[in-house]
């Protein structure tokens, strides 16, 4: 036996399905868990010796690769000279919160918070409290934490399990959710016309990661920009995954979109947890102890979270990455595209930058009703034959793969030739 299939055992009995997180059960592609022991770079290594070229990287935040030496000794330092956490405000928090004021121009203030997750639920309960209205929208396959709200056809390891709406979140709940396809303008259009002034906001990831990355139709996110600026609705963008990492100012730049509101996360924590929602000054300023909307957090801003997310923003500004992450990210997709090709497997890539999704499936994917036509069953042999061959790919059809600042030319080139192999 393994020394993961022990371990997967013995998780079993403590935690439910062995996991802290769903999609790490490896149920999606038939197989066990691997345990990680450790990561360098973009390889990690496994509790039986295995290495693999990494392409989850947490699922998005480690932009510079695992183990930044800058991150850990950052880190170092204020294990040894500050502390962890005091429940009190630091400098340490105020740095990286006006960084990303400075990076991000529709944010003009930020509330910090541990996880994506909150971030959400907390922009989306200050959205309510602003408008005075209850109903949200969002996104057929767009996954945005596991908050009540938000679990409505979700993407993520919602999809990935084939899980129905989440048991325990309340019908009368449910009930505020509108959910409507990805990239259909008609189909916003015709919502907005019905019951645009009772809708308190809109929750978009402005490139979908959730149901695979899936970029938006031209003129989509402007659409949105103006039926929700007409009817007074806010507008949140979930950028967790995108943020700092499409562009340094996330994917509302490189669309030239201006949010009101917008949740962050992953990368902003350099690998710590994190999360974040910003915005507007005069929505922000109605969150206590300024405003009525009530949110707050222990661990909120703590010193080693933001040391490390302010290292990696810092490295992100100074050494802009982004157009080496797009030559690697198109040698990637173009190597994909011909391995398929030549092994006569029918494959489709949606790429944005270092973020990108193999869909076993012959037409584009340009929302979730089409994601789910593909070849699932497919794409779990070929997951369990890409870790035979040392790569270690998004364990999902449904989930988004990320490109580091730490991979190679030749790393890349080895992956292309484990896909080959795996088809």
């Amino acid at each position: 036996m393994s020394k993961s299939d022990d371990l997967f055992r013995r998780a079993e009995r403590v935690m439910p399905g062995g996991v802290n997180s769903p999609v790490r059960a490896f149920r999606a592609v038939g197989g066990r868990p691997v345990f990680i022991e450790s990561g360098e770079g973009p390889r990690l290594r496994d509790v039986d010796g295995n290495t693999y070229i990494d392409y989850i990287g947490s699922w998005g935040p480690l932009i510079a690769g695992h183990r930044l030496p800058a991150v850990t000794n950052a880190l170092s330092r204020i294990l040894q000279e500050v502390g962890t956490a005091f429940g009190a405000p630091t400098a340490q928090e105020v740095h990286l919160v006006e960084l990303i004021c400075e990076l991000i121009p529709s944010v003009e203030k930020v509330r910090l918070v541990n996880s994506g997750t909150e971030a959400t639920m907390s922009a989306i309960r200050l959205a309510r409290g602003f408008t005075g209205r209850d109903k949200i929208v969002k996104f057929d396959g767009c996954y945005h934490g596991h908050g009540d709200s938000l679990l409505v056809r979700a993407g993520s390891g919602v999809a990935t399990l084939g899980l129905p709406d989440s048991p325990g979140v309340p019908s009368a709940l449910a009930e505020l959710t509108l959910v409507i396809p990805f990239n259909d303008s008609a189909a916003l259009e015709d919502l907005f016309g019905r019951v645009g002034s009772e809708i308190a906001c809109v929750i978009i990831e402005p490139v979908a990661g959730n149901m695979g990355c899936v970029p938006p139709e031209p003129g989509y996110l402007a659409l949105l920009r103006d039926l929700t600026s007409q009817s007074g609705t806010v507008l949140i963008f979930d950028e967790v995954m995108t943020g700092f990492r499409v562009s340094l100012g996330g994917a509302q730049e490189l669309f030239e979109i201006r949010p009101d509101l917008t949740t962050m996360g992953k990368i902003i924590g350099g690998g710590l947890p994190v999360g974040a929602y910003g915005g507007r000054a005069d929505i922000m300023d109605q969150i206590a102890p300024l405003g009525p909307v009530y949110q707050a957090g222990t661990l909120s801003g703590n010193p080693l979270a933001v040391v490390a997310g302010r290292t990696v923003l810092e490295m992100l500004r100074a050494e802009n990455p982004y157009d080496r992450l797009e030559q690697l990210g198109e040698r990637l997709e173009r190597g994909i595209q011909e391995m398929a090709v030549e092994k006569g497997v029918p494959v489709h890539v949606n790429r944005v930058g270092s973020m990108l999704t193999m869909f076993f499936i012959e037409c584009p994917v340009t929302n979730f009703a089409v994601a789910k036509f593909c070849d699932t069953d497919h794409f779990c042999k070929f997951h369990q034959r890409m870790l035979q061959n040392g790569v270690y790919w998004p364990p999902s059809q449904f989930e988004a793969g990320f490109v580091s600042v730490a991979h190679t030319e030749r790393d890349i080139d080895h992956t292309i030739e484990a896909i080959g192999k795996s088809l």
